[in-house]
C-alpha cells in the first residue's frame, strides 16, 4: 500500500495513465460489474487499514455538515447550534449547508479521530466512496480521490490488472 505521504506524488505520476484508463473504463466496463469490482477491492483493502494513521481526507478537504446535523452535532460537542456554527463553520457556497472554516478539518484530533464521533457527516463516513454505486459516472472524481486515498489508489490499480490495462 502507497504511504499517505506518498499517494499525492504517486498519483502524479501517473497521472495520464489513470485518465486514460477512466476513459478505458468508460468504453469498456460494465456499470453492475464494476460497481461489484469497486465493491469487493473496497472490502478487501479497508479490512486491514486504518485511516486513523492517514486522514489525508480530512487534512486536505474542509468537512461539509448538512444543516440539518447542525443541533444534533452542536449538542453531541456540548454547545449550542449557534457556538457551533460560529466556532466551526461557514456557509457553503452553495447556500445550502456548511463547511468546515479550516483546512485540516476543524473536527480532526491528534489521534486521527473525529471530534463528532458517531455524528460524524454522512460524506466523511462515506469517502472515498468507493463501495458506493455507480462508479462508472464518477470515475472523473475518483481521479482526484486516487491522489488523497491510499486505499482508492491501490482500488484504482487492482483494477488496471484486473482489466489488463497498460499504459499506452
Amino acid at each position: 500500500m502507497v504511504h499517505p505521504d506518498k499517494v499525492g506524488i504517486e498519483a502524479k505520476n501517473k497521472e495520464d495513465e489513470n485518465f486514460k484508463f477512466r476513459s478505458f473504463l468508460k468504453v469498456h466496463a460494465d456499470e453492475e460489474e464494476l460497481d461489484k469490482q469497486f465493491l469487493r477491492w473496497h472490502k478487501e483493502l479497508f479490512a486491514d487499514y486504518d485511516c486513523s494513521k492517514c486522514r489525508n481526507c480530512c487534512k486536505m478537504y474542509k468537512g461539509s455538515i448538512p444543516e440539518e446535523d447542525v443541533e444534533k452535532d452542536a449538542a453531541y460537542l456540548g454547545i449550542t447550534a449557534e457556538q457551533f456554527i460560529d466556532f466551526f463553520l461557514e456557509k457553503e457556497e452553495s447556500g445550502i449547508g456548511y463547511q468546515t472554516k479550516h483546512k485540516p478539518c476543524d473536527f480532526l484530533q491528534e489521534d486521527g479521530n473525529c471530534k463528532l464521533g458517531d455524528c460524524k457527516p454522512d460524506s466523511c463516513k462515506k469517502y472515498p466512496y468507493t463501495d458506493q454505486p455507480e462508479r462508472l459516472y464518477s470515475l472523473l472524481g475518483m481521479l482526484d480521490i486516487i491522489s488523497i486515498c491510499p486505499v482508492a489508489f491501490e482500488i484504482f490499480e487492482h483494477l488496471k490488472k484486473e482489466y489488463g490495462f497498460r499504459k499506452r
